[in-house]
């Protein structure tokens, strides 16, 4: 029995870090090369009930679009960025262009809409309101010019109870027929 111990000790550690079960669903968002279906969003789910979502863009002319990502952090939760960049990439490549934030607000999502504090930066955390069962944070960013055909927008990976994990690669293209960009997969 007490070798049966000794041999196990060396195990608990790792055994100890098995409660967080937590496995990311697709981190990139396009599922083939040309990335031709139109998606009108889409949700990335996080642990402790955190999710990141990107909504359909805007487009301004070709070359230049608005993004909206948006945040979802239920009561009590916290998050933190790892970077404070928003990158428009080749597919899978080097950075094209660095998106800008244009604004950053938060409200609770069971509260009716109102006027909210607008920040143009990305915040050091993003902390829920205790009004409200869940927080919504949403991003909006700004491109203008330069955008190719097809891109990723690479969003900063995120710290929440102290682990980092990524968080989706959203996929975007021209697409023509519409005259406009728009999510892809």
């Amino acid at each position: 029995m007490r070798r049966l111990a000794l041999l196990a000790a060396p195990l608990l550690p790792a055994l100890a870090g098995c409660g967080n079960d937590y496995q990311p669903e697709q981190l990139y968002m396009a599922t083939t090369p040309d990335c031709r279906e139109w998606v009108d969003g889409s949700i990335f789910q996080l642990p402790e009930g955190v999710s990141a979502s990107a909504t359909s863009p805007v487009t301004l002319e070709k070359g230049s679009a608005e993004f909206g990502i948006i945040y979802l952090v239920p009561r009590g939760g916290k998050v933190q960025f790892t970077t404070r960049a928003y990158n428009v990439t080749q597919p899978k490549g080097p950075v094209v262009a660095k998106a800008k934030v244009l604004s950053y607000y938060q409200r609770g999502t069971n509260n009716r809409a109102e006027m909210v504090e607008v920040i143009e930066a990305v915040p050091g955390m993003l902390i829920a309101v205790a009004t409200a069962d869940v927080t919504q944070w949403r991003v909006r960013l700004g491109v203008h010019g330069g955008l190719p055909d097809r891109f990723d927008l690479v969003t900063p990976g995120v710290i929440i109870d102290g682990e980092r994990y990524p968080v989706r690669t959203f996929t975007y293209r021209w697409f023509p027929e519409r005259k406009a960009y728009g999510l892809c997969r």
